[in-house]
């Protein structure tokens, strides 16, 4: 940012479930610490009354643990009408420097179609940036910055008006998916995003398999993705291409059977709204190196 230029105005929503006594302290100081951005923080408890909050950090009481694409739905509706970024912060991360924020900020500045920018998340202790972590299918390099066209939900910066536009994340989701399901709408009203490996957050290195519900809802998550946002003739052909790389990977039968209860959950219906993007954009998004049948 140049001298005397207003700052960012980021609005930043946290989840939690008071179940991260040791980490959820550090995210917040991190994030309290940001400079150069006109913050507004909101911690939103998923199923709780947040605890450990820092003080003027205003917070939200859900009854219960609506998901973690809803609660960050519900979080980025009580951020401050002013604000023209949302920061999605995972309540175990870090932001090891002080400009993190305002280095995001200003690559969405510098282009009006530019609707989301994503850091490269990096496990604190063995410096290894997991696949998962970089939003591309070639991810060899994950010091490699380009435009990506979907996201890692748990730490992204986005725009605030882009992301009203296509009503926010899939709250139903639940967990898993939610962060492809919003990077194909945002691509398919004429935005894009952007990899910014330049710009690090730690993040422990963990895997979402250890969840005892990640194979279901991985499953039934992505037959509602392709339900909701494909071409139907794409639809076959982006399931079949999940289902092989499944049985492939998985050799568990109880994964495996909890992959293909999950398969027949989403089959059945629930994916809401379908809105199939069009032609064009399963072009752009093919010559940007993920075809959405991948």
């Amino acid at each position: 940012m140049t001298a005397g230029a207003p700052r960012p105005k980021v609005g930043a929503v946290v989840l939690t479930m008071n179940d991260r006594p040791e980490e959820f302290p550090r995210a917040m100081a991190s994030l309290l610490a940001q400079q150069g951005v006109d913050l507004d923080v909101v911690v939103v408890g998923n199923g709780c009354r947040p605890a450990q909050v820092p003080a003027g950090v205003r917070t939200i009481e859900l009854p219960e643990n609506v998901g973690i694409p809803e609660g960050r739905n519900v979080g980025a509706a009580a951020v401050t009408d002013d604000r023209d970024y949302l920061f999605f912060f995972d309540n175990d991360a870090v932001l090891p420097a002080a400009d993190a924020l305002a280095r995001l900020a200003t690559e969405l500045d510098y282009d009006a179609r530019l609707a989301y920018v994503q850091p490269r998340i990096v496990d604190p202790n063995s410096g290894v940036t997991q696949r998962r972590w970089v939003p591309r299918l070639k991810a060899s390099d994950p010091t490699r910055p380009g435009t990506v066209t979907v996201m890692a939900e748990g730490v992204v910066l986005i725009r605030r008006s882009a992301f009203q536009a296509v009503g926010g994340w899939p709250g139903h989701f639940f967990l898993f998916h939610e962060g492809i399901d919003l990077a194909w709408r945002l691509w398919d009203r004429g935005f894009t995003g952007r990899y910014l490996p330049a710009v690090t957050v730690h993040h422990p290195a963990t895997t979402p398999a250890r969840h005892v519900t990640f194979y279901r809802l991985n499953a039934r998550n992505r037959v509602w993705l392709a339900r909701r946002n494909l071409p139907r003739v794409l639809i076959p052909f982006n399931l079949a291409t999940w289902l092989a790389l499944t049985l492939w990977r998985f050799r568990d039968r109880a994964a495996i059977r909890a992959s293909l209860s999950g398969l027949r959950e989403g089959l059945r219906g629930g994916h809401g709204t379908r809105a199939p993007m069009s032609w064009r954009t399963v072009v752009q998004l093919t010559r940007c190196g993920r075809p959405p049948v991948v």
